[in-house]
């Protein structure tokens, strides 16, 4: 297991922040980047496309004045999440400027496509490729995506069903490339786990809605904090793709949780929420399992610093063993 030399020697811990739809805009992915962290946001977050160059611009032109000031440890590279599904009418116009400004790495979500993996490969960049299951593991592979991340149960947002150590090992019986695990993983002991079931990296998001910077609601920063495992939610009515929110967000939308219909997955819609007046996720809350570990609203590189220090404790409880 070998990663990527942009992945080398630039993370303080072994993690990717996940784009988190809406939450993540460049105060969060510049803090996580300047910790150590990969930061990432969904170029739809950037609405209209001309506000995604300006996201752009400002990332890369703030996170190369901070490597010039710290030669001797520079920010982390940043990634730009792309959803490639049918429904995305913005695909080729925001790829064309990840290619005008060379985002590191790009990660794909909802279809894997070759031209997508060219464009980035074409100035050096890397393409990370969300998946849920072994199948769709192989066919990103195939189409020519580097690495993968292993979305198991429980992870927030759209999310799988497999457990984690299924899922890693299925992959790794053929892949040996850069392999990143999705699903609850909200403290240093669980990075530390993803590792030890043989992922390169740990893919964090819950954790990050309830920092300073993320562009989420007060009351949902607040919500992540009072909730457990047992608050969350797995539904496709909400985007006709099976995802994982805060029960108590459906709750305060005026559904019920326990009598939610199905949601047809070819009238899959990312912005609607559906047919229901709730929206996804202005209304309903996305989420992981791991919300427990989440105890206070910090910024994130307070949040990194927790994590960091759990992480090494780990380490060295295990040495130990």
């Amino acid at each position: 297991m070998a990663l990527p030399a942009i992945l080398k020697d630039c993370l303080s811990i072994p993690v990717v922040g996940s784009p988190l739809f809406i939450i993540s805009n460049p105060d969060l992915v510049i803090a996580q980047c300047k910790a150590g962290v990969v930061g990432s946001f969904p170029s739809l977050n950037a609405r209209p496309i001309e506000v995604f160059e300006q996201w752009l611009q400002r990332i890369t032109s703030e996170l190369a004045e901070y490597n010039a000031q710290h030669p001797d440890q520079p920010a982390a590279p940043f990634a730009v999440n792309q959803i490639v599904h049918k429904s995305n009418d913005r695909l080729e116009q925001d790829l064309q400027l990840c290619v005008k400004y060379k985002v590191p790495i790009v990660i794909t979500s909802l279809g894997a496509r070759e031209d997508v993996n060219n464009a980035v490969h074409s100035y050096g960049g890397i393409v990370l490729h969300d998946v849920i299951n072994n199948f769709y593991a192989k066919k990103a592979i195939e189409k020519g995506a580097d690495g993968l991340i292993a979305v198991a149960a429980g992870a927030g947002g759209h999310a799988g069903t497999l457990s984690p150590f299924a899922l890693i090992h299925e992959i790794r019986e053929w892949f040996d490339g850069p392999l990143l695990l999705s699903g609850a993983i909200s403290n240093g002991n669980a990075i530390l786990a993803a590792q030890a079931a043989g992922a390169d990296l740990a893919y964090v998001g819950s954790a990050f809605i309830a920092t300073h910077e993320a562009n989420a609601d007060e009351a949902y920063k607040n919500m992540i904090v009072d909730s457990t495992a047992s608050d969350i939610l797995y539904s496709n009515l909400f985007t006709g793709v099976h995802g994982n929110y805060l029960t108590k967000s459906v709750i305060n939308a005026g559904l019920d949780p326990a009598a939610l219909p199905e949601s047809d997955p070819s009238k899959m819609n990312f912005g609607s929420g559906g047919s229901t007046k709730a929206k996804a996720w202005r209304d309903i809350w996305g989420a992981g399992q791991g919300v427990g570990a989440v105890k206070q609203v910090v910024s994130a590189a307070d949040l990194i610093k927790r994590l960091q220090s759990e992480y090494q404790a780990a380490r060295e409880r295990l040495t130990a063993l």
